[in-house]
């Protein structure tokens, strides 16, 4: 009895051990997510294949790129065209190709019309006159190579234009103040300013000297490339003396260069190939000969 007793007080005691209801904390880690969230789509591909996102990712990332979404261009279409047009774009290498074909061969007009095309794609004007110089020596009959170096004859002088005006502006501002209004001579100022030796910066005057050289240089420059259209277009009027566009042309050319003899005939040849006074070119043709002939007023 005492036995049985000593039992039950252990059994009942208030330090007796409680049966492990409560599941530990690694077995709820472990437990499965319940049977619906199997069954998601997403939830599944986020437990059992994680790396499918990383794919999508990539695939849509190189989608972007390689189709041009969103950058305003057809991505696949550049691609194929670079593809293509490799080595061939280069520019660079293109026209050293062309270039050493010219050298190698200096008779082959093809090559230099191709090393002209090379030069005007890349904007060098200056060699390109240069090639199409060489190609309509050896192809004086090319109405349409005349034309083309007539332009490009007249893009130059363009440009010497716009040297030119720079260089008068820079030397505008290196001309002192008092140039325009010069004090008289006989005054103590006005006699200092007439004495090389007296008032006189050696670093401005040579500044004035550069930019007064640099701008003699580009109007002697552009006066050139404006005969070298002229030329180039007498060529062409002769070559097509129907054409009113030619003559023109010619005019106008002839006009820029000052040579008012061969712009009066050529604006005159303009009035016969185009009777209609309501056409533009007639127009202008009447307009440049009333300025050029005060004797057409009449």
């Amino acid at each position: 009895m005492a036995r049985g007793t000593q039992h039950r007080k252990r059994r009942t005691g208030p330090n007796a051990r409680k049966p492990a209801t409560a599941p530990s904390v690694a077995a709820a880690r472990k437990q499965r997510p319940p049977q619906w969230q199997e069954q998601l789509f997403f939830q599944r591909l986020r437990v059992h294949a994680k790396w499918m996102f990383v794919l999508l990712a990539l695939v849509f990332g190189l989608g972007f790129v390689f189709l041009g979404i969103g950058s305003g261009s057809n991505g696949i279409t550049d691609a194929l065209q670079n593809a293509f047009n490799f080595g061939k774009s280069s520019g660079g290498t293109s026209i050293s190709k062309l270039e050493r074909k010219t050298q190698k061969n200096p008779l082959d007009a093809k090559a230099w019309r191709d090393l002209a095309t090379a030069y005007e794609t890349k904007q060098r004007t200056n060699d390109a006159i240069i090639a199409l110089s060489q190609y309509v020596g050896l192809r004086s009959k090319d109405a349409d190579a005349l034309a083309e170096l007539a332009t490009e004859y007249g893009q130059q002088a363009n440009q010497y234009a716009q040297d030119y005006q720079a260089t008068q502006q820079t030397a505008s501002v290196l001309t002192p103040p008092f140039a325009a209004f010069p004090p008289a001579a006989t005054s103590p100022f006005g006699k200092a300013l007439s004495d090389p030796n007296a008032l006189q910066d050696p670093i401005s005057a040579s500044l004035r000297a550069q930019a007064q050289a640099a701008q003699q240089t580009a109007l002697s420059n552009y006066q050139t490339s404006q005969t070298n259209a002229e030329d180039a277009y007498k060529k062409l009027a002769k070559l097509t003396p129907k054409d009113p566009n030619a003559q023109y042309q010619l005019a106008q050319s002839a006009y820029a260069a000052g040579d008012t003899k061969v712009a009066t005939a050529a604006y005159t040849a303009v009035l016969k190939l185009v009777p209609v006074k309501t056409d533009p070119l007639h127009v202008t043709a009447v307009q440049r000969l009333k300025a050029l002939t005060p004797a057409a007023k009449k």
